[in-house]
């Protein structure tokens, strides 16, 4: 293959050299490449031209075709760019449509133009003024359209009757004009030792390797003169240094498109002259490839020698004539900072390095029993992708991945490499990557036929994988490094999360939340109220919202997982069979396929669903104080498996999320029977009391009580006569709640016995003080009411200890309606006495408890006359709009919520109706 160096023309015939894979030899059409030539402004200095085979080692013979054609041209710059997008593209045209691909190369002022056609014209391309989806790019197909919007500086697509073209530009950078390298000044004893005029031979070697041009220099270098060895192999000269484990000849070096290195040349006294020596591959006007070779004495290399590979250079030569480092060679120059991209090239170039049709590379777990696909080339990578093997998959050498292995024919072996089943591929080549004798990985090479590779192959793989291991494990481990810190902050973000919440059903939303998109696409939290209960789904969450109700139809049409303790993350393969089971169903339905009526009636599920839990699907247990109180169910879309690290963080959160989701349950629990159990202490619905208006508002401090130490009731005792009674318990809480539920039911039974109000609280007293160290003290409003035939109503009360009521007449006017007397639960002997009161048609009475008077707000308190002030405002109000309006003051008094219980009884004669 070879780079047309000349202006304009026909493209010439690509020639094979080599036993590389090489394209195609055929003439290129000119229609079908580069049909709209006349609007190209700019002028085309050099062009280069190839065809390859739809066979799937041709994307890297294309990659290297274009990387030696654009570094001949001196434009390393794009190279990187050049060859991604390349590869991309004809990837396309090879693999995905099975068409032969033919690739252009286009020089101008302005940078370089590259196309790429094949031979299937149907296919629906965008194009770049219509606003489509170009698909995922994580996808393995359909990204070489995003690759050139995003990397080059024009693309386009172009058709004509036979081809199809996908051309893109990339500008070159701009370069500073002047000097390019240089260094600094140095004394006349460190610069670099040269006879008396240093001498620089050319040669210039023809197609077959013979030497066709010899210069003065080079007579005067070697003692030869041209006519002794025009005509000669350049290999009859040379002393090449056999690399062990490499096979890199002169012959090979000879047909690079640069090349830059030290080896000897024999000269006419028989002695051989070590030398530095640089070599350029071209072609003249005709067509015809050769290579020009520009030689100095070893110790004059500063002449020859590219400034910027002079360290690596200088601190690999050895005695055996390496000069460049092996590293650099095989993985390119600058190496990708990031593993996955270190791991990707690795694969590429081992896979060109052996002219393969495939390659992956594994790196080993934690411990080292198992290996994990990490990057593949030319296999189905979205299914391969962190699949793991045994690393001692059975007995012998050709079962450990410890040891290098050759497979000539994988058909005589099947199952031998478990990773390349029913890939196509025949022969492989593996070898170990080691760091300090301990595996870290393994590296493949694989072809489509059988016996491609032997013992030769295998230490020339080995060789690499050798220079490569340190970087891809250093690089491991700092993505290790990365991925544990990411880890941390994640779970550290998760425990505050989870911990701030008691909530049952915010708690599930949190799990879900935090694991999708991060750890999976979907997630479905199955609970288990108790042990005699079957798990239920609580939760699904997708992170495609219009999917959730499809995946939550299929997961509700299949039997839950088991509730197995077993710590750690199984797979679970029921969700993926009946996505699988309803696809089917729903595309024989699409079809018009009839069907049993038992078919029909299946899962209505969308292919979409289907897609969204085709991949793996694992379980972890959710256990909390050793009992599975549930199940997190994690899935991937179709051909997606989860890394060993993910399952390991997303254990570490179940663990926080079981623990929270058991908290908010028995919290839950908890507030449940501690509100059932309030629910009891207050009062059932207020009876009517015809011709008096009454209104109740109760506020218990503290969250999730709805009972408090202050309390209320109203009560029937017989026809005509009711009671009521407004309370305040010392304190607040459960206990206080007690003491309230004895007053309430005391003062209904006492009542109804016939007792005064004074025998009524004189015995709650003593029932009070009966309860010895659980006993509070109470102060208590309590009163019988008699509405009377002429509209008013009369009230007998009695204030033991109790703020006192207050009476709003019609003329605006409030004052006490009682006096104040000894509160209960403090004295055994009481002496209490009960007072009349007569409420006209129109007067307000208005009982509240000291969570009332007592509101503030810094040093201030609404108090007795503040409550005064407002009670004076509601004149002509009804009973509910009065104990509305004292109950908004009583809360805009002070921006901090209340903290004592609140109860308000505000009771109106409205009076007799008018005739």
């Amino acid at each position: 293959m070879t780079t047309g160096l000349h202006p304009g023309g026909q493209p010439q015939d690509p020639r094979p050299t080599g036993n590389q894979a090489l394209p195609r030899q055929e003439r290129v059409d000119h229609g079908a490449l580069h049909a709209d030539n006349r609007t190209r402004s700019a002028v085309i200095t050099a062009r280069a031209a190839a065809s390859f085979d739809p066979v799937g080692r041709s994307v890297a013979t294309a990659r290297s075709f274009v990387r030696d054609t654009l570094q001949g041209w001196g434009f390393a710059d794009i190279v990187d760019d050049a060859v991604v997008l390349t590869s991309e593209l004809v990837t396309n045209a090879v693999v995905h449509a099975g068409t032969s691909a033919d690739v252009l190369c286009l020089r101008s002022d302005e940078g370089v133009r590259i196309e790429v056609a094949d031979r299937y014209p149907e296919r629906e391309i965008p194009l770049q003024a219509t606003a489509v989806n170009m698909g995922s790019p994580d996808r393995e197909g359909g990204r070489g359209l995003q690759l050139c919007a995003a990397l080059a500086g024009r693309w386009g697509v172009d058709y004509s009757p036979t081809h199809k073209q996908v051309w893109f530009h990339l500008d070159l950078p701009d370069r500073p004009v002047g000097t390019r390298t240089a260094g600094p000044s140095l004394p006349a004893d460190l610069l670099p030792l040269a006879d008396g005029r240093v001498r620089v031979a050319v040669i210039q070697i023809d197609r077959v390797g013979a030497i066709s041009a010899w210069n003065e220099d080079a007579e005067d270098l070697f003692g030869y003169a041209a006519e002794q060895v025009i005509g000669k192999p350049l290999t009859d000269l040379a002393a090449w240094p056999h690399t062990p484990g490499t096979s890199t000849g002169i012959v090979e070096a000879l047909q690079l498109s640069r090349w830059e290195g030290t080896y000897g040349l024999r000269g006419a006294s028989g002695r051989v002259t070590p030398v530095y020596a640089s070599h350029l591959r071209v072609r003249d006007t005709g067509g015809e490839p050769s290579t020009v070779c520009l030689l100095v004495r070893d110790h004059e290399r500063a002449v020859l020698q590219t400034p910027l590979r002079a360290s690596a250079t200088d601190t690999t030569t050895s005695s055996e004539g390496q000069a460049t480092d092996p590293f650099e060679v095989f993985i390119g120059s600058p190496a990708p900072d990031d593993l996955d991209g270190l791991l990707q090239r690795t694969v590429e170039r081992a896979r060109d390095m052996l002219d393969g049709d495939s390659a992956f590379l594994l790196l080993a777990t934690d411990d080292e029993t198992e290996l994990e696909v990490r990057a593949s080339t030319g296999l189905p990578s979205a299914r391969q992708r962190f699949a793991r093997v045994p690393v001692e998959a059975g007995p012998g050498r050709y079962g450990s991945a410890r040891m290098p292995a050759v497979h000539e024919d994988l058909t005589v072996v099947p199952g031998a490499v478990p990773l390349l089943a029913g890939t196509g591929m025949r022969s492989v080549v593996t070898v170990p990557l080691k760091v300090e004798g301990r595996l870290t990985g393994s590296l493949g090479v694989a072809a489509e036929g059988p016996s491609r590779y032997s013992n030769e192959e295998a230490l020339r793989l080995q060789f690499a994988a050798d220079r490569i291991a340190l970087a891809v494990e250093s690089a491991r481990l700092g993505e290790l490094e990365r991925l544990r810190r990411g880890s941390l902050s994640f779970l550290v973000e998760a425990s505050d999360l989870l911990a701030g919440t008691l909530d049952r059903d915010q708690t599930l939303a949190l799990m879900a939340q935090m694991t999708v998109p991060t750890l999976a696409t979907w997630c479905a939290v199955y609970t288990i109220a108790d042990q005699a209960s079957d798990p239920y789904l609580s939760y699904v969450l997708h992170e495609d919202e219009e999917r959730i109700d499809g995946l939550k139809a299929l997961l509700s049409k299949i039997a839950p997982p088991d509730p197995v303790p077993t710590p750690g993350a199984r797979v679970w393969a029921a969700p993926g069979e009946a996505a699988h089971q309803a696809a089917l169903r729903t595309s024989m339905r699409s079809l018009g396929l009839g069907e049993p009526a038992s078919v029909t009636s299946g899962i209505g599920t969308t292919l979409a669903t289907a897609a969204a839990v085709g991949g793996e699907t694992v379980v972890l247990p959710l256990v909390a104080r050793n009992r599975v109180i549930g199940m997190l169910t994690l899935g991937k879309p179709s051909d997606e498996h989860f890394r060993q690290e993910i399952l390991e963080l997303a254990e570490d959160l179940s663990r926080r999320a079981a623990l929270a989701l058991d908290n908010a349950r028995l919290y839950s629990e908890r507030t449940a029977i501690s509100q059932s159990l309030q629910r009891s202490l207050l009062p059932p619905d207020l009876p009517h009391i015809g011709g008096v208006e009454v209104e109740v508002i109760y506020r218990a401090a503290g969250e999730g009580n709805e009972v408090g130490g202050d309390f209320y009731d109203l009560f029937p005792i017989r026809d005509g006569v009711y009671g009521f009674a407004i309370g305040d318990v010392c304190g607040t809480g459960p206990e206080a709640a007690a003491v309230t539920g004895l007053a309430r039911h005391a003062l209904r039974l006492l009542a109804r016995e016939g007792f005064g109000g004074p025998a009524v609280l004189e015995r709650l007293n003593s029932a009070i003080l009966d309860e010895g160290a659980r006993s509070r003290f109470l102060t208590l409003l309590y009163g019988e009411l008699w509405p009377q035939e002429d509209g008013s109503a009369m009230l007998k009360v009695v204030c033991a200890g109790h703020p006192l009521p207050l009476r709003l007449r019609q003329d605006g006017t409030v004052e006490a309606a009682a006096e104040p007397q000894p509160l209960l639960g403090v004295m055994e002997d009481l002496e209490l006495y009960e007072q009349t009161i007569t409420l006209d048609p129109g007067d307000v009475l208005l009982c509240v408890t000291d969570g009332v008077t007592e509101r503030r707000e810094g040093t201030r308190m609404l108090g007795d006359d503040g409550l005064t002030d407002v009670l004076t405002t509601c004149t002509g109000l009804t009973a509910g709009a009065v104990a509305a309006r004292i109950m908004r003051a009583v809360e805009r008094f002070a921006s901090d919520a209340p903290s004592d219980d609140m109860a308000i009884l505000a009771m109106r004669v409205p009076g007799l109706p008018r005739d």
